[in-house]
């Protein structure tokens, strides 16, 4: 989690969210989200890809201990790395949907690029 914003959240609210995220995001390469949450996150999801195209056990176990769940972050050696290898960052994309009925949060798609 970056130091863009507390996100009304502890701290401990604020890292589960982020982690939820970046595994929802890699889990399924796109998700819709609040534009805060969006701009949140992406610093952390692309330094973990980052992480990925290293590929050394180092990465593995810092990648590994964010994301908790070995189904993705095998997938994000595996998969993802691979597929950016010749991109040098920018693995993702935010793009707006309009403001949410209930209160009138900006809504984004954060994908993969």
């Amino acid at each position: 989690m970056g130091p863009r914003s507390k996100l009304s959240r502890s701290q401990g609210h604020r890292r589960a969210l982020s982690r939820n995220l970046i595994k929802a995001l890699f889990r399924h390469e796109r998700i819709r989200t609040t534009k805060a949450k969006a701009r949140s996150i992406q610093a952390e999801a692309e330094k973990l890809i980052t992480k990925g195209k290293r590929g050394d056990l180092h990465a593995r176990r810092q990648v590994a201990a964010v994301l908790t769940d070995p189904e993705i972050t095998r997938k994000v050696f595996e998969e993802l790395a691979p597929r950016y290898m010749d991109r040098p960052g920018g693995y993702t994309r935010i793009l707006k949907l309009g403001p949410r009925l209930g209160d009138g949060a900006e809504m984004v798609i954060m994908e993969l690029v």
